[in-house]
């Protein structure tokens, strides 16, 4: 019974409510859900350990593994299994209903409903429930009850309706319930496991009725009228769109309006090595680029959710004479102590196992300019923002103005000494560049000539300390020789516009560089961590903006299509690849990726002359016309 090996990351698919996700394997197998909320603890771990982790598996003996694949335009997962003339399929949904538009607009009890349903001959079911709580930290107990079965530890539990043939086991890592049952031609099943509450009692049409429901939430969110026809701008690329979007709204936190960075915590950017983070918080950067794709993928209501939460949680930092903490958890959270799990071996053996996150008391300049970049990308399209965040803002931009001469841990929360990182120089010129334009050209209060100056400071020194003329490209630290990735955003940002030497500098040293059969590396330095990673999805997609916007479209098209080919059997991006296998590493999926995707999409129906879905973005010539930029 005890499953010994591991599944590939790709081999995933997501489930999830605005609260919690689960990823469920092609054999069927829930290996990782944290219940009742993402970041808590997990109810099903075996993704970090086969042994000790536990899993809701339903499969079918000796039929391999399943396909896989949504139910349209949604985040309702089928995975069928076949053997000869027989398939079985099993519908995996988290119960969703109300507005999901809006921040505390839905209901979404902490369950998860499987329906099976049986086409062709009559086939066998195999079946093993076995919760391990609390990351398997405590010593979870299975019992039957009333109506079904109950697994308990300590104060918390997670009940399983009545299942045919049920019998506990152990095999030396815990209590585990296996069952082994025929389902008939045409019979339809279903189980539901439940957090802190009874036995569901297994009413198939209550069930049903709750997965129509949840497929025409989802369905009706995703299919948002846009306002040139999205068959237009994206072409083939429709269903990569779609799921996208459906993948970053399944990690908004629904209670907050805040925005997770990947659901899962410790998925190893190299197989074995010690590069394994939780990435279950909010990052102010990731938010705020989610938040810019959202705007563009014609979801506005989620990115004031976002930049008002932002608001909300830094005010308590600006009162105390702190700057932006650069994560929070999922309510605000500011302490986030990293904990090793020590008696979980990791995926594939990668260890640590770690829960909580250090690189929260960094300073990170780059945080500041993607702060003011949301805001800036909200009110240009009419969206209008409360006194009290402009007033927040303001005192951001302030603090940018103070503290922009200091050295950081950068863009990739780097855990050696800080440094000065030529992209945290940059983004705090956003943060008070897009702060002029709010100030000049929407009336936002500020001290506008002294951000002037600071301004024009920091692009003097970014020129002359950042930027290599032996090399001919942009570096990742002042005086250093490494290139970074993060620099290709330079004329997405306008710091530069495209014909600039240096950026096509950038841009070539990065193909030659960083760059493994078109996909990219973040950089090649000493991040005063052991091991190696892999290519980065988000900075593959920035090389595509940047081709792309330079007018070298076949290349930006060739590396895109590269990307899209990479995408699993269901869509979904980890946070890196291997170059050489095309395997995933890192946390899963991952939103940052799936941002690069939307953004990339529009850059590229830009410059392919395709009609665009609304406002030109920052980048193009247009709105640089727009704001008058010499």
């Amino acid at each position: 019974m005890i499953c010994t090996y591991y599944k590939q990351i790709s081999d995933y698919a997501t489930i999830g409510n605005l609260r919690s996700v689960a990823l469920i394997g092609n054999d069927g197998s829930i290996d990782w859900c944290c219940f009742p909320v993402v970041d808590s603890g997990s109810v099903f771990g075996s993704l970090l350990d086969v042994r000790k982790g536990g899993r809701f598996q339903v499969s079918v003996p000796d039929a391999g593994v399943g396909v896989q694949y949504y139910a349209k335009d949604s985040n309702v997962l089928k995975t069928e299994f076949k053997i000869g003339k027989s398939k079985l399929t099993i519908t995996d949904f988290m119960p969703l209903w109300g507005d999901i538009s809006k921040c505390g607009g839905s209901y979404a009890p902490p369950e998860i409903h499987r329906i099976v349903e049986c086409q062709g001959d009559d086939m066998e079911i195999e079946v093993e429930w076995s919760p391990r709580l609390d990351y398997a930290r405590t010593n979870t107990q299975i019992k039957e009850v009333d109506k079904g079965w109950v697994a308990t530890a300590e104060n918390n539990s997670l009940s399983l309706g009545k299942l045919e043939n049920a019998r506990l086991i152990d095999q030396g890592y815990g209590p585990i319930l296996h069952s082994l049952f025929q389902i008939k031609e045409g019979e339809q099943k279903v189980m539901v496991t439940r957090w802190n509450n009874p036995p569901y009692d297994n009413k198939l049409n209550d069930s049903l009725e709750l997965m129509k429901r949840t497929i025409n939430v989802w369905k009706n969110w995703s299919l948002k009228e846009s306002v040139v026809d999205e068959h237009e701008w994206t072409e083939e690329w429709l269903p990569f769109l779609i799921r996208s979007r459906l993948a970053l709204k399944l990690m908004i936190h629904d209670d907050t309006g805040s925005m997770l960075a990947a659901p899962t915590t410790s998925l190893p950017e190299t197989i074995g090595g010690v590069r394994n983070w939780d990435y279950r918080f909010a990052w102010i950067r990731d938010a705020s680029l989610i938040a810019q794709a959202l705007i563009s993928a014609g979801h506005q209501k989620e990115a004031v959710d976002l930049l008002h939460w932002m608001e909300r949680v830094s005010a308590d930092h600006f009162q105390k004479g702190h700057g932006l903490q650069i994560m929070y958890g999922l309510h605000g959270e500011s302490d986030l102590e990293e904990i090793e799990l020590e008696h979980l071996e990791g995926y594939k053996r990668s260890r640590p196992v770690r829960i909580g996150n250090e690189a929260a008391k960094q300073l990170q300049l780059e945080t500041y300019g993607e702060l003011l970049n949301t805001a800036y990308e909200l009110v240009r399209r009419h969206v209008q923002l409360e006194p009290k965040i402009k007033d927040f803002l303001k005192k951001v931009v302030d603090h940018a103005c103070n503290i922009w001469k200091e050295p950081d841990y950068g863009i990739w929360e780097v855990r050696c000494e800080p440094q000065h990182f030529t992209y945290s120089k940059v983004m705090i010129w956003v943060a008070l560049d897009r702060a002029i334009h709010l100030a000049t050209d929407y009336g936002f209060p500020g001290e506008v000539e002294k951000w002037r100056k600071t301004r024009s400071e920091i692009k003097k020194e970014v020129l002359q300390k950042g930027y290599d003329e032996e090399l001919g490209s942009f570096v990742q630290v002042f005086g250093s020789k490494d290139l970074d990735a993060a620099n290709l955003r330079i004329p997405l940002l306008e710091f530069l516009p495209f014909d600039d030497d240096r950026v096509q500098g950038t841009i070539d040293m990065t193909l030659k560089k960083l760059s493994r059969h078109g996909l990219v590396y973040r950089y090649f330095f000493d991040d005063g961590l052991p091991g190696e990673e892999g290519a980065f999805g988000i900075c593959t997609f920035w090389l595509v903006d940047a081709l792309a916007l330079s007018g070298r479209t076949k290349e930006a098209r060739d590396i895109f299509e590269n990307m899209i080919n990479h995408t699993n059997h269901v869509g979904l991006l980890s946070e890196q690849l291997d170059p050489i296998t095309g395997e995933f590493l890192g946390n899963f999926p991952q939103a940052y990726s799936h941002i690069g995707m939307i953004n990339s999409m529009i850059y590229l129906a830009y410059a392919e002359g395709r009609p665009l879905p609304e406002k030109y973005p920052i980048g193009t010539p247009e709105h640089s016309a727009e704001i008058k930029r010499s």
